[in-house]
């Protein structure tokens, strides 16, 4: 049998020859997509391209990100809900946070609504 290659890899064990090259390129190529969304959304990339990535666990914490994705990252980025905010929202925003006085909201709000 010398010379005989199992479909799986060298003694028939998928991590080694080119089967497990071939799986360490999808899993770098999903966390540097995960990097590149996680960045865009304000998270911390390189934590979770790392954790993506690591062998066995990886696919656990890509569903895990996914999960904290939709949940809470796409609040902040404007246009992701559908709806960009307007001039009189920021406004409204800025008097709410104590920003701005209530009467310079009230001539801010006259000048925008002209």
């Amino acid at each position: 049998m010398d010379g005989f290659m199992h479909p799986f890899g060298v003694f028939g064990f998928p991590f080694f020859g080119f089967g497990m090259l071939f799986w360490w390129i999808i899993f770098l190529v999903i966390g540097y997509l995960v990097y590149q969304d996680a960045n865009k959304r304000g998270m911390n990339g390189l934590l979770w391209f790392v954790l993506v990535i690591l062998p066995m666990v990886g696919i656990i914490f890509l569903l895990l990100y996914i999960v904290i994705r939709e949940s809470s990252g796409a609040a902040g980025v404007a246009g992701v809900q559908g709806k960009e905010k307007t001039p009189i929202d920021l406004l409204k925003e800025r008097y709410a946070r104590g920003e701005i006085t209530e009467e310079e909201y009230k001539r801010m709000k006259e000048e925008l609504e002209k």
